[in-house]
């Protein structure tokens, strides 16, 4: 729900153990249900903001990015951060795998549950053969992804209350909309270029780069965890977004004798992506004051 990201970070910050603390109760410090409290502690994880140690007492540590995030968005209000964690989301191949194969390996763009699960019992069969799993729980993780991407003001016929904060802050990208209510169908929607910010574009390049120059423009497209995938981008709004970082001069899209590449023109990193990010935004703020 919006706000709970942001108040899951303020608390982990004030208080690592606060969700197996035995001093308070985590339920009175983060004012959410015990149901809630263990979603909470698994979403911060899953999207990367906070993450545990394997062994030991299973405090709550910020991420790099985490951090990041904390101290330039703690609210999350800008658009990019929202990218951020859906790139970190949508890269869970085991931690979020209903999530991984929704945006990575699911073809289709048009698609009912029937379809979404179908597949997905597939993808579960061919990765750990014979595992067993419930149905029922791949039918949750369906719903589960609708309503992390779709306002209840589209999903529902009853009128919503503006104070009412159910919706999941991922709603705002715009990734799933409704192809037809009465067939519960439903359809993947192709971001808009003017919406991505091209430093947080190129954070999810380099991070998937693995030190590499030269990146294909196929690749980037179609490779399980990279720009195309976990942001719905077709060929044209990827190039779009591809020629905003060119003005920067930090990489250079080469179409010529049919390489269809671009080179990264700087040594910069993931982290020093999402920093630049943050100072852009600000330096932005700063303009408009003036």
């Amino acid at each position: 729900r919006k706000g709970w990201l942001s108040k899951g970070m303020r608390c982990v910050a004030n208080k690592p153990d606060v969700f197996i603390a035995h001093d308070e109760n985590p339920m009175d410090v983060l004012g959410i249900g015990a149901n809630m409290v263990k979603a909470l502690r698994y979403w911060l994880q899953a999207v990367g903001v906070t993450k545990e140690a394997d062994k030991g007492k299973r405090t709550q540590s910020f991420t790099d990015l985490g951090q990041l995030i904390y101290e330039n968005d703690t609210y999350i209000e800008e658009l990019g951060t929202l990218h951020l964690l859906q790139y970190r989301l949508a890269s869970q191949a085991t931690e979020a795998t209903a999530w991984y194969f929704f945006f990575n390996e699911f073809s289709m763009s048009e698609f009912s549950r029937e379809d979404f699960v179908a597949a997905l019992q597939k993808y579960i069969k061919m990765r750990d053969g014979e595992t067993e799993y419930a149905l029922r729980s791949l039918n949750d993780d369906f719903q589960c992804i609708i309503n992390t991407y779709l306002p209840r003001y589209k999903s529902g016929s009853a009128r919503v209350s503006p104070e009412n904060n159910i919706d999941c802050p991922f709603g705002e990208l715009g990734l799933i909309d409704i192809l037809n209510k009465r067939k519960k169908t439903y359809k993947k929607s192709i971001l808009a270029s003017d919406s991505l910010n091209p430093y947080v574009v190129l954070a999810i390049i380099v991070d998937n780069a693995l030190e590499r120059k030269e990146i294909s423009l196929n690749e980037l497209l179609n490779a399980p965890c990279n720009i195309g995938k976990v942001l719905n981008l077709d060929s044209i709004t990827m190039l779009d977004a591809l020629y905003s970082i060119e003005k920067l001069g930090l990489i250079k899209i080469n179409r010529t004798a049919g390489l269809d590449v671009i080179n990264l023109l700087e040594e910069i990193d993931f982290l020093e992506c999402v920093k630049r990010f943050y100072a852009s935004i600000a330096e932005q703020g700063q303009e408009n004051i003036r």
